[in-house]
């Protein structure tokens, strides 16, 4: 699975995983947002899902983690794009007021909204 994990401007990541997020991609990613979550990089994360095929349970469990991992330092989620069947997943969930669809500029403008208490 090919993946893109990139830094954005005030403590935001963007993490766009691209085909499959199964248990063996989902525990690269983990290892990669929790290392910047710990060093204190981060404050919120994109998940942009729209070049996303299948994912399954590994992949709900990764996204609920790194929300556990950002409380500690009140960080923000958005789940930017999903598929209708993933959508679905992450309302069954409780995600649903984390999801959006859109372009990425939105997300940060919500998670901008979410860190600063708008």
């Amino acid at each position: 699975m090919e993946q893109m994990i990139e830094m954005l401007d005030e403590g935001i990541v963007s993490v766009r995983p691209m085909g499959e997020l199964d248990h063996h991609s989902a525990d690269e990613i983990r290892r990669t947002v929790s290392h910047l979550i710990y060093g204190g990089s981060i404050s919120g994360i994109i998940w942009d899902l729209g070049n996303l095929q299948f994912m399954d349970s590994a992949g709900i469990g990764l996204i609920l983690g790194r929300m556990r991992d950002l409380r500690a330092v009140e960080g923000g989620t958005v789940i930017l794009n999903p598929s209708p069947t993933m959508r679905k997943m992450f309302e069954m969930s409780g995600l649903g007021d984390h999801l959006l669809d859109g372009l990425p500029t939105d997300a940060i403008d919500r998670l901008g909204g979410i860190l600063h208490g708008k």
